[in-house]
């Protein structure tokens, strides 16, 4: 089975000479849901801005078959969504339906069509009774689900969630997790939250040092580096 993801000695280094990645090798395979851990600066968010092109570097990247080049971006931003930390940064339109239909129309949908793929999104995550809600008024978690219905209105084949347990208490944390173990999408969740990635996710992967040093159950990686978790938690103040 050809996987959804792969990427083949992944390299790149930032203008200031940093180097971020060194030597990435990762596949994601259909319906797989795959957890990115380690400390922060370790290589997670350089090597996901690669997936969608944000970001250029050597090696190869493929999503569902296409390099990542700019004559294929337009195609491979439809085929994967990218949900940031901070969902506020991802509402911005003066209610939750005119939110979630943006993407569509940006696509050349016809308004009416967009409103009935923004509706199917947010009946997909709970949020249908907020379609008229001004989005600032939403709790965090409902933010969030906001969030996800806005690209799952892009029908995007993966999701790429970014710290999803942050500004979540932990009802609004179980919720997340039940919601996106019902999506059918492939998914990688850049997270530091091992009971949340537990919940979600088939396997992990350690970054360290801009590489991938490990693989495994969550459960496993959790074992193999918990100094560093603690570590990381410590800084971090979670």
């Amino acid at each position: 089975m050809q996987p959804l993801i792969d990427v083949r000695g992944l390299r790149f280094r930032y203008d200031d000479g940093t180097a971020a990645l060194n030597g990435v090798d990762f596949q994601l395979a259909p319906g797989e849901t795959v957890a990115l851990l380690g400390a922060n600066g370790s290589g997670k968010t350089t090597f996901v801005m690669h997936l969608n092109g944000l970001l250029s570097g050597e090696g190869t990247v493929e999503v569902c078959g296409l390099a990542v080049n700019r004559h294929n971006l337009a195609a491979i931003r439809k085929k994967i969504g990218l949900v940031f930390q901070d969902s506020e940064s991802q509402l911005f339109m003066p209610s939750v339906l005119e939110d979630v239909a943006f993407g569509p129309l940006n696509l050349g949908m016809s308004p009416l069509d967009a409103a009935d793929r923004a509706k199917t999104a947010l009946d997909r995550v709970g949020m249908s009774a907020a379609i008229a809600r001004a989005p600032y008024h939403l709790s965090a978690g409902e933010k969030k689900r906001v969030a996800i219905a806005g690209i799952l209105a892009m029908e995007p084949e993966i999701l790429v969630l970014d710290e999803p347990t942050t500004f979540l208490d932990p009802p609004a944390q179980r919720d997340l997790a039940e919601l996106l173990a019902q999506l059918p999408q492939a998914k990688i969740l850049v997270t530091h939250d091992i009971p949340f990635a537990q919940a979600v996710s088939h396997r992990a992967v350690f970054f360290q040092e801009g590489r991938i040093a490990a693989g495994g159950s969550v459960e496993q990686i959790a074992s193999q580096f918990g100094w560093d978790f603690a570590l990381e938690r410590s800084k971090s103040g979670r």
